[in-house]
């Protein structure tokens, strides 16, 4: 269970700066934006498709340090029924063969969510259906627009080399919880499992230890993340919050550095659990928390990743140190 970074936070160093940072501070993998929502700023998606030179100058520099590639990630919305949507279904497609030129395994990616109907064209997140014509919205999302996606996804991955789709279960996508998961899984395969990240669950009002549970082998790749429940504003408004994130000060939820929300103990438990049901791939910190700095918040995320995780990381350190090792 190593210890991993998404870079996006760190996205104002350089690539070199952000890997001696890491480095610095114990990371042992990293998760890359390619594009789509992020910035992709540590990684040329284009470039590396285009140079193999280019791919061994991008591996040698992480690798010199002692650290691996945790995954690609290629989050947004290719299910959009729209230009944008084609292009980030373009640039999916690009990670996979990304991917299989590095020997990365992993492909942390969202569901996608489809516009309520064949004639619409903003995505349609259906939360609460009420109505007959809502479920009938649902299920056409599902059966003619996701499944056959999807379907064709898995097929393009695994030719290219891709062994793992990590889904995200992120609010705004058909898949956000185990259930919708399983959903997806059931009807294309084990090569689809989830990123389980639990700050959205906690959100959504639910258990990540729980869910851990029941997601077993079925988790493909871990975010470690928290939020914090807002007390005096969730209490009068309930966790259906659409306020912008920078809005924190009045918002009934926040992402949060890890332990700022539950603390040491709870992911001690978690992460055990996680553990238990047969997980032994990286926990990767995704630090978002807007209330502090992003190098400090990533620094007193690791400190309670170091803490909770089951492992001896003094163990470890003692057998490879890139730095004393000259390497």
């Amino acid at each position: 269970m190593k210890t991993g970074l998404v870079t996006d936070i760190l996205g104002y160093m350089p690539f070199e700066k952000m890997l001696d940072t890491c480095q610095e501070l114990g990371i042992e993998t990293l998760e890359l934006g390619c594009g789509n929502w992020s910035k992709a700023p540590h990684l040329d998606l284009d470039g590396l498709l285009e140079s193999a030179e280019a791919r061994k100058q991008f591996l040698d520099a992480i690798q010199s340090r002692g650290i691996e590639i945790a995954a690609l990630n290629c989050s947004g919305n290719q299910l959009e029924s729209t230009e944008q949507g084609k292009k980030h279904a373009e640039v999916v497609e690009k990670t996979f063969k990304l991917a299989g030129l590095l020997g990365v395994k992993t492909v942390v990616m969202m569901s996608g969510c489809p516009s309520a109907g064949p004639n619409d064209t903003i995505p349609n997140w259906i939360t609460h259906p009420i109505l007959p014509p809502h479920f009938e919205q649902l299920k056409w999302q599902w059966n003619e627009v996701a499944f056959p996606y999807w379907e064709k996804a898995v097929k393009v991955a695994k030719e290219l080399g891709v062994e793992k789709i990590a889904i995200e279960n992120l609010g705004f996508n058909l898949v956000h919880n185990p259930e919708t998961l399983f959903k997806l899984r059931n009807e294309v395969g084990e090569m689809v499992g989830m990123n389980f990240d639990p700050s959205h669950l906690f959100w959504m009002g639910g258990d990540p230890i729980a869910a851990a549970r029941a997601l077993g082998s079925a988790m493909h790749h871990v975010h470690a993340k928290d939020v914090r429940i807002e007390r005096g504003v969730n209490d009068v408004h309930g966790l259906i919050d659409i306020k912008p994130m920078e809005d924190f000060a009045t918002r009934s939820w926040n992402y949060v550095a890890l332990g700022h929300g539950h603390d040491v103990g709870y992911w001690k438990e978690f992460f055990t659990v996680v553990k238990m049901m047969g997980y032994e791939g990286p926990i990767v910190l995704e630090m978002e928390d807007l209330t502090m700095d992003p190098l400090t918040g990533v620094k007193k995320s690791m400190d309670v990743l170091k803490e909770s995780l089951p492992r001896d990381f003094k163990k470890i350190n003692s057998v490879f140190n890139p730095v004393t090792a000259g390497v």
